[in-house]
């Protein structure tokens, strides 16, 4: 199977597999709080499920991680997909049960799903070129996007579903997670060949096989290394910092949104369509936000992205409460920012990072960004109970600067990770061809 094939069946496979696993992901988001406070009886600790799953997503990015970095990415995806679903079937059963330390636990291993849907970005940049790349994994998150918006829109016919089976109508979402994860690890177990990890660490190692024939054969010691001394350069430390900052901030915001909009009476299909334009907008510019990096480079992309976000939290906090309109603007916005951050900093990633020890390093990244969503998930409750929504939406505006900040500028050499995986991917590239 040439380059390019192999690259087009990987994607279209993960994309697959991203539809329905964005149903599965929009559970938690749309009514995650609601759940929680129903149960605790007040706004104080509504943000706890979020904290939960992802903390449970940090977990598992780890394990996500380690198992595609021995194994490939086909089981690695597969299994975490396979737990998402598990901990959504335990969240149903412990609504049934009315029992608190059971939804607990399993909006922990609900997480899984979360991780592992995040970490299908990095399968789509395994076999891409260097120029592509940003592209490349953009187009696993635009396959989130059907079912991520249609399911926030699904939380009434789902809830019907639920209260026919005699469950409160806010576990609906989550059998429907079950069903959504339980099918994106099928199609990934079933259908990811070749596995896009294991066949670029393959032309990896054929490309430098071929590269030390040739400096046999001249006489040259110019052989690229396999793998660096250096693994958590500053590009790959600044890259980690971006999507970890610009989790914390989108969680932050996104999280108390429903909590918000129903104290002021929104009905709770329209909560639900306010997260699905708020989720619409995290995954449908995607592509563009590849083209972007791109074309005009991550740190350029990374800089847009804090002020987009410092944007979104500003209007969130002067916005009327009434005003639908408005707050859907603030939370499109908050989604655009979040894609601008995490393409530019996966991408960072990907590039820094030889395949050798690629998957390995990309779950550690992920846990960062998973303990990032959770904090702010976590924090956003107890601001929003101190100082309110228009507070919570000023302080996430404030620490939109630091994304910022964050950016490093680019050494001329470049890190020595990134001219590896440069000179490496163009090999293999060739290799192949």
């Amino acid at each position: 199977m040439d380059y390019e094939r192999a690259q087009r069946r990987v994607l279209t496979v993960l994309v697959l597999g991203q539809l329905l696993a964005g149903a599965g992901l929009a559970a938690g988001v749309t009514v995650g709080a609601l759940l929680a406070e129903d149960l605790l009886g007040g706004p104080g600790l509504s943000g706890l499920p979020s904290a939960l799953f992802t903390g449970g997503s940090a977990l598992a990015a780890i394990l996500v991680g380690k198992l595609s970095q021995a194994r490939g990415r086909r089981p690695g995806l597969a299994t975490g997909f396979a737990f998402g679903a598990l901990g959504a079937v335990g969240i149903v059963m412990a609504t049934a049960m009315e029992s608190l330390p059971l939804l607990f636990a399993a909006f922990v291993v609900y997480g899984s799903g979360t991780a592992t849907n995040l970490q299908a970005r990095y399968a789509g940049a395994d076999l891409a070129t260097p120029e592509r790349r940003g592209r490349a994994l953009s187009y696993v998150l635009l396959g989130t996007t059907a079912g991520a918006v249609a399911g926030p829109n699904l939380v009434g016919p789902t809830g019907a579903v639920a209260e026919s089976l005699g469950l409160t109508p806010l576990a609906g979402p989550f059998l429907l997670a079950a069903v959504a994860y339980g099918g994106a690890a099928l199609v990934i177990s079933l259908l990811l060949r070749p596995d896009p990890l294991l066949e670029a660490r393959r032309r990896e190692t054929a490309a430098l096989d071929v590269a030390a024939a040739s400096s046999s054969s001249t006489g040259s010691t110019d052989v690229p290394l396999q793998v660096p001394a250096r693994i958590w350069t500053g590009d790959v430390i600044t890259g980690v910092a971006v999507m970890a900052l610009t989790q914390f901030v989108m969680v932050g915001l996104m999280t108390m949104t429903p909590v918000h909009m129903r104290a002021h009476d929104h009905a709770v299909t329209v909560v639900g369509l306010v997260i699905s334009l708020h989720v619409a907008a995290m995954f449908l510019p995607a592509p563009l936000s590849g083209y972007l990096v791109d074309k005009f480079g991550t740190r350029l992309v990374a800089v847009s992205a804090g002020l987009v976000l410092l944007t979104s939290g500003v209007l969130a906090a002067v916005s009327p409460p009434q005003s639908t309109v408005l707050v859907s603007l603030a939370l499109i916005l908050l989604g655009l920012g979040w894609s601008l951050g995490l393409v530019a900093g996966t991408t960072v990633l990907t590039t820094s990072v030889p395949t050798s020890v690629r998957a390995t390093v990309q779950g550690q990244a992920d846990v960062a960004v998973a303990l990032a969503g959770a904090a702010g998930g976590l924090l956003s409750g107890l601001v929003f109970a101190w100082i309110d929504f228009r507070g919570l939406g000023f302080a996430l505006a404030a620490l939109s600067l630091i994304v910022v900040a964050a950016v490093r500028p680019r050494r001329a050499a470049g890190s020595a990770a990134g001219s590896v995986a440069g000179s490496v991917a163009g090999s293999a590239q060739a290799t192949a061809g």
